[in-house]
This record gives C-alpha cells, structure tokens and sequence, in this order.
C-alpha cells in the first residue's frame, strides 16, 4: 500500500515537472523513457522494502510505541498536576481556617507572654521595693549614728568648757597626770 502510494506521488510529481519545464508547450511525453524510469523506481523500492523494510517497519513502529508512551506518561501528568491543583484548591480553602488558627496561636502565646512579663516586672518591684527599705533603714542608721557622734562631739566639747570654767589650772594638770598614769599602768 504504502509503495503504491509513493509510485503514484511520484508519477504525478515527474508529470507536472515535466510540463512545467518547458514553458508551458505541449509536448508529448515520451512514455516509454517515463515507463523505464518508474520500473526503475519501483525495483529500487522493492529492494529497499525485502533489505530494510522490516527494520523502517520497526522504526515507524517504536516511534508509534514511543508516541504512546509519550502520550500516556503526559495523562498520567495531566491526572498529577489535577490532583495538585484540587489539593491547591482545598488549601486555599483551608487558608482561611488555617489563618485563624494561627492567629489564635499567637494571641495565646502573646498573652502567656505578657502574664509572664507582668509577673516578673511585680517580683522586680517587690525586690526594688525590699532593697529600698533595706537601703532607707540603713541610712537612718547611719544617719543616726552620724547624730550620736556629733552629739557626743558636742557633749565632750560643752563638758571641756564646763570642765575649763570650773577646773584650776592645777587641778587641770592632775587629772591629766592620773589619767596618764591609767593609761599608762
């Protein structure tokens, strides 16, 4: 079938080459010339059919069988990327859900976060306030013992001057030579 094909293909195509090739005038062709040549044609084929037209055959075949598979891998794709896009689809549809979800989430952890902040800055608190009694009790100590020195200061000076007033010169230097001798023994 297929070299009938081509015999013919190739016989009109000799025909209207010829006719074209001389300017359009009518001459005869010269059928026996044409007819060796198409016997000519038609044993060339039949060699090339019995030596190779198995493996053309096969060639035209394993396309055939490749176009298949081709075909049948781009379905088994198709059904793929169909199954993406639903799974897509319902994600976009659950993106709504998934939204809220999450931000419930981090309204949680913001509000376990800000208890805990609370709690820490009022243990904070409770320590500064402690450290600052501690601080204010310990400055009244010192300021009182600051007082208590400057009284006794003052005491020890209104004592000289009483004492001055009241002592002799005399009575002055023996109490100092007893008190030496005190310190001294």
């Amino acid at each position: 079938m297929i070299m009938a094909t081509a015999a013919l293909s190739v016989l009109l195509a000799a025909g209207a080459a010829y006719a074209s090739g001389h300017g359009g005038e009518a001459h005869e062709i010269p059928w026996a010339n044409f007819g060796w040549r198409v016997l000519n044609l038609i044993l060339v084929l039949g060699v090339l059919y019995k030596f190779a037209g198995d493996k053309i055959a096969a060639l035209f075949k394993g396309r055939q069988a490749g176009i298949k598979q081709e075909l049948n891998d781009l379905q088994s794709r198709k059904e793929a990327a169909e199954k993406k896009l639903r799974d897509v689809e319902s994600s976009i549809a659950n993106l709504e859900q998934e939204k809220e979800s999450i931000l419930s989430e981090a309204r949680t952890q913001g509000e376990a976060m800000k208890a805990a902040i609370i709690q820490k800055a009022e243990q904070t608190a409770e320590q500064i306030k402690a450290q600052a009694t501690v601080s204010a009790e310990q400055e009244v100590n010192i300021a009182l013992d600051e007082m208590r020195a400057e009284m006794a200061d003052k005491v020890i000076e209104a004592a000289e001057k009483i004492v001055k007033s009241k002592l002799t010169k005399a009575q002055h230097e023996t109490l100092v030579d007893e008190y030496l001798t005190k310190v001294v023994l």
